[in-house]
């Protein structure tokens, strides 16, 4: 069975046929490749640039001048070493939180098989459909006097940490992934003798690297790139975050150096997903299938 595609093979093959073919493929991958690399281009572009350039209109595609002194500058006037620390601390703290929580929680609902558990997970999905903002008032209340331990949880890492936890998106990316292993695989294991705590530590969890992969990179890179949750709660500088930290110490610097610092503190995350985008790809599309 042939599949049917917009230009046929015969069309194809013709040359008229290859090269409409190629134009229009080296247009769309050119339009996306500006639209994606072209405002990366130029916020590290821009962090080469001296003051007067980096502000002059029209703008320049190229620098004229060229001054990477200005990304030491930024690392120094900024403290983007204290920064860095800072929220590389929540990522990886929100990171460890969600592996332990959002993996039992997905365990739970795809193979223990609670009661009302379908309509915990509905409910969790139906969470996905509220905007982000509409949470920051109960959210920032619920921080400011921690039910049952009353305390004010504001500067301190549990602010981050605990929000980031209940993640309905990526418990459903568990469950899914979860749903796929074969259930002859974690009979045998109950067969044995294993708990489903046993079942779940030496069994689903080193079947699962792929998905854990995905959902680490989304822990970390949430955290890494929020703003406005981090400076509502972390208000004092000594604890902030790169984004909020940045934010709070522009007044005064070059516009230059701004742009400098805002292109170090984007880089861990881009470096992220160069390094594991077949990760990120592979993690996504596992448990599509019921093999």
């Amino acid at each position: 069975m042939s599949t049917r595609t917009l230009i046929s093979p015969a069309q194809l093959a013709r040359p008229r046929g290859k090269l409409l073919y190629r134009a229009m493929f080296t247009l769309v991958v050119g339009t996306f490749t500006l639209v994606f690399l072209g405002p990366l281009y130029w916020m590290f572009s821009g962090g080469l640039k001296s003051t007067q350039e980096a502000v002059q209109t029209p703008p320049t595609l190229v620098p004229h001048s060229f001054e990477p002194q200005n990304y030491a500058q930024a690392w120094e006037v900024m403290d983007l070493s204290g920064l860095l620390f800072n929220t590389m601390y929540y990522a990886f703290g929100a990171l460890a939180f969600q592996l332990v929580l959002d993996v039992a929680a997905a365990y739970s609902l795809s193979r223990l098989r609670p009661v009302l558990g379908k309509a915990v997970l509905g409910m969790m999905l139906a969470t996905l459909m509220i905007p982000a903002t509409v949470l920051i008032v109960p959210q920032y209340l619920t921080v400011l006097d921690m039910p049952i331990v009353q305390r004010n949880l504001l500067n301190s890492p549990w602010a981050i940490w605990l929000p980031s936890v209940a993640n309905a998106f990526n418990i459903f990316l568990l469950k899914r992934f979860f749903d796929s292993i074969p259930k002859e695989l974690l009979d045998a294991a109950s067969l044995d003798g294993a708990s489903p705590m046993r079942t779940l530590w030496s069994i689903v969890v080193p079947i699962s690297r792929p998905i854990l992969g995905v959902v680490s990179i989304f822990a970390v890179v949430g955290v890494w790139k929020d703003f406005l949750w981090p400076m509502l709660t972390l208000p004092d500088p000594a604890v902030q975050t790169l984004n909020v930290g940045i934010y709070s110490l522009s007044s005064g610097v070059p516009e230059n150096v701004l742009i400098a610092a805002l292109a170090i503190a984007s880089l861990p995350t881009l470096l992220l997903f160069v390094l594991f985008q077949r990760n990120i790809m592979s993690g996504l599309t596992a448990g599509g299938l019921k093999g």
